[in-house]
């Protein structure tokens, strides 16, 4: 069984992390909300959610991969979180899938894990990822090896599509993408 942790810090991206969540679980990923802190997390637009676990209780032992959603101040709060960067380059080292949208690839950037990486995020910061060694692609959705990042709001979903598909198979993602209705949206 496959375990994801999103992480989840005041000033997150609801309509990313939400849709992230929702895609994930759609797809029976065993997905959870994990709260860089314990107690309520607001996110960037005023919605409060409780987070399943607390950053303390999880490992690169417990998860597979890891997700971590924008905003802002999310993507800054991830960013100046040693735990979470300390999370970040073990699940690197083990070659677990990380995936990040929005402005959150410059916490990949800061983490030391996108030298010499194809990666993408937010129009207007491409700065954040050339400063870490990536390599700047204007698609909306990039893997290279075990990271897979993405732009914004917008590409949420065929971000999260391809989280399932190397999480899982193309049938599961394809029949998650029938779901959604994103054929009659994506063409």
């Amino acid at each position: 069984m496959v375990h994801v942790a999103v992480l989840f810090t005041h000033g997150f991206a609801e309509i990313e992390a939400f849709s992230i969540v929702d895609i994930l679980r759609r797809a029976d990923i065993t997905t959870h909300i994990i709260g860089t802190e314990p107690g309520p997390i607001i996110g960037a637009r005023m919605i409060t959610t409780s987070p399943d676990f607390i950053l303390d209780d999880i490992s690169t032992d417990t998860i597979d991969a890891l997700v971590l959603p924008g905003g802002s101040p999310g993507y800054i709060n991830l960013r100046t979180n040693e735990q979470v960067i300390s999370l970040i380059k073990d699940m690197m080292k083990q070659k677990k899938i990380i995936s990040a949208i929005c402005a959150s690839p410059a916490v990949l950037s800061d983490a030391g894990i996108l030298k010499g990486k194809q990666c993408t995020i937010y129009p207007g910061m491409e700065d954040e990822l050339i400063k870490g060694g990536g390599i700047y692609s204007a698609d909306i959705v990039v893997i290279d090896d075990n990271i897979i990042t993405s732009k914004g709001p917008a590409t949420t979903i065929p971000f999260t599509l391809t989280l399932v598909e190397c999480l899982t198979d193309k049938k599961t993602a394809n029949t998650v993408r029938k779901q959604l209705l994103t054929d009659m949206v994506f063409r």
